[in-house]
C-alpha cells in the first residue's frame, strides 16, 4: 500500500487502531501479539497488494477488520517459513508439501 506518509509516520497516526485490535486480540486469549508483528503482518498480507494511495479511514478501516484466524494464518506461515527443516531426502519434502 502505498501512503504519502512514511511507515513510521503512518504508523503513529494509526497506532490507536493498533492498540484497540490487539487489545482484542488479548480479550479473546491471543495475548502474544506485539504491535510491530501487528505491523508486520499489516504490510506484508493485508496491503501486500495495494496499489493506490489509501485514506486514512480506510486503512484504519483495514485495521479494525482484521480478524484473529486472519493474523494467526499468517503468523503461522511466517513461523514454518524461518523454521528450519532437515529431510533425509528431496522425497521427503516433496511429501510434506502434496
Amino acid at each position: 500500500m502505498e501512503h504519502s506518509l512514511g511507515h513510521d509516520e503512518l504508523r503513529t497516526q494509526v497506532q490507536p487502531a493498533i492498540i484497540s485490535k490487539l487489545e482484542e486480540f488479548r480479550l479473546l486469549g491471543y495475548d502474544a501479539v506485539t504491535e510491530q508483528e501487528f505491523w508486520g503482518f499489516l504490510i506484508k498480507k493485508k496491503w501486500r497488494k495495494a496499489k493506490e494511495e489509501a485514506k486514512l479511514f480506510e486503512i484504519i478501516q483495514d485495521i479494525l477488520s482484521v480478524k484473529v484466524s486472519d493474523y494467526l494464518s499468517y503468523a503461522q506461515i511466517e513461523a514454518y517459513k524461518t523454521a528450519e527443516f532437515s529431510f533425509e531426502d528431496e522425497n521427503e519434502l516433496r511429501e510434506l508439501l502434496k
